[in-house]
C-alpha cells in the first residue's frame, strides 16, 4: 500500500477527522486483544524490533544489524517474521533456493540471506520451530503490536524524517496503536536518520507524563559498498518501500547522478509493464537503473543481472549502546 498524504500532516484535515472514530475503535480493539491474549515464553531470548507507524521506519536495516551482531557474539540467532506479502501462512524455514517472495515475502528473503529464517503468522509457533531447530535467541521482525510471543527486549524503530505522521490511528493516521502505548511497552527507541519531525522531544514529553525515561538510540543509514560503482554515474533509481524518497536520498549520498527516479508502493510485485516503462526511462536518460536489496527478490530473474542494487548498512552513533542492550538479551538465556 502506499501511505496517504494527508497521514504525514499534523493536521490531518478533513479526512483525518472523518476517520478519527475508526482510528479510536481500532487502537481500542488493539488494546482489548493484547489484555486478552496469554503470551507464551520461549525458553531462549526474544528481542523484537518493531514500530509504531504503518511500515516505513527502517525495521528490517535494524533486525538485520541486530542478527549479525549476536551471530557474531556466537549466538545461533534465528530471524522470526510474519512474511508480509507471501502466500505461506507457517511455519516454515525459509530456503532462499526454493522459495520466492510471493511464498514468503521479500523481507523474509533478506533476513534467510544473514540467518535461519522462519515465517509464521502465528509467532508463537514460529518461535517454538526455531527454538526446535536449535536457535539460541529469536529476533523478531515486526510483531511490537502482536501479543503472542512474549518479548524479553523491544526495540521501537522511528525514522526521524518521517516521525509519526499526523499522530492519528489507523485509519485517521499512520500509527497502529495509540503512541503511549506503543512506548510503554518499549525497552528502548531506536532513531533511524536526524530528528526532522521532533519525535525526541515527543517521546520525552510522554515519557514525562507517565513517570519513565525511555533511552533513545540513534542510527543513520549509509550506503554499502557498491555505492562507490556508483558515485558520478547517472541512475534511474526505482524503489517499492515504505518511504522510497529515502532510497533516493542515499543515493544521491552515494555520490551518484539521480537523473530520475521512480516510487511504487510498498511490496510492490513487478510485472511487464513496469520493467518496459523503467527500461524506457533508463534509456531516455542513458541512465543505469538501481533499486534496492528488497526491490530486487521482487524483480523477474531476467531483469535483475541488469539492475544495480545498493544496499545499506547502519550507523550507530553510540555503539556502545545498542551493545549493552544485547548484553541484557543475551543475560535472559544463562
Amino acid at each position: 500500500m502506499r501511505a496517504p498524504e494527508f497521514w504525514e500532516h499534523r493536521k490531518g484535515g478533513t479526512f483525518s477527522a472523518a476517520l478519527s472514530p475508526l482510528g479510536w475503535a481500532y487502537g481500542l480493539g488493539g488494546r482489548a486483544r493484547r489484555a486478552a491474549t496469554r503470551a507464551w515464553r520461549a525458553p531462549v531470548p526474544v528481542l523484537c524490533v518493531g514500530n509504531a507507524v504503518a511500515g516505513g521506519a527502517g525495521k528490517t536495516p535494524l533486525a538485520l544489524d541486530i542478527g549479525e551482531r549476536l551471530r557474531g557474539r556466537g549466538v545461533d540467532a534465528h530471524f522470526l517474521t510474519r512474511g508480509y506479502g507471501g502466500a505461506a501462512a507457517g511455519p516454515l524455514r525459509v530456503d532462499a533456493a526454493r522459495h520466492t517472495f510471493a511464498d514468503v515475502g521479500d523481507e523474509a528473503l533478506l533476513l534467510a540471506e544473514v540467518a535461519p529464517t522462519w515465517v509464521a503468522r502465528h509467532r508463537a509457533a514460529g518461535a517454538r520451530a526455531a527454538v526446535a531447530a536449535g536457535a539460541d535467541a529469536l529476533v523478531m521482525d515486526d510483531g511490537h503490536q502482536n501479543p503472542a510471543l512474549a518479548k524479553d527486549v523491544s526495540l521501537l524503530a522511528v525514522d526521524g524524517g518521517y516521525g509519526f505522521g499526523n499522530g492519528c490511528i489507523m485509519p485517521a493516521g499512520p500509527l497502529r496503536e495509540p503512541l503511549s502505548d506503543a512506548l510503554r511497552r518499549a525497552d528502548a527507541v531506536v532513531l533511524m536518520g536526524g530528528d526532522a519531525t521532533g519525535v525526541t522531544g515527543e517521546i520525552a514529553q510522554i515519557g514525562r507524563r507517565a513517570g519513565t525515561s525511555l533511552p533513545i538510540l540513534a542510527a543513520n543509514a549509509r550506503p554499502g559498498p557498491e555505492g562507490r560503482g556508483l558515485a558520478a554515474k547517472p541512475v534511474v533509481a526505482f524503489a517499492g518501500i515504505g518511504r522510497p524518497g529515502k532510497f533516493f536520498e542515499t543515493l544521491g549520498a552515494a555520490g551518484a547522478e539521480v537523473a530520475a527516479t521512480l516510487p511504487f508502493p510498498d511490496h510492490h510485485p513487478y510485472g511487464a509493464g513496469d520493467i518496459e516503462r523503467l527500461e524506457n526511462l533508463a534509456e531516455a536518460h542513458g541512465a543505469a537503473l538501481v533499486t534496492t536489496a528488497k526491490d530486487a527478490v521482487r524483480l523477474p530473474e531476467t531483469l535483475r543481472a541488469r539492475v544495480a542494487v545498493l544496499t545499506i548498512t547502519l550507523e550507530w552513533e553510540d555503539e556502545a549502546a545498542i551493545e549493552a542492550i544485547l548484553d541484557t538479551l543475551v543475560s535472559h538465556g544463562r
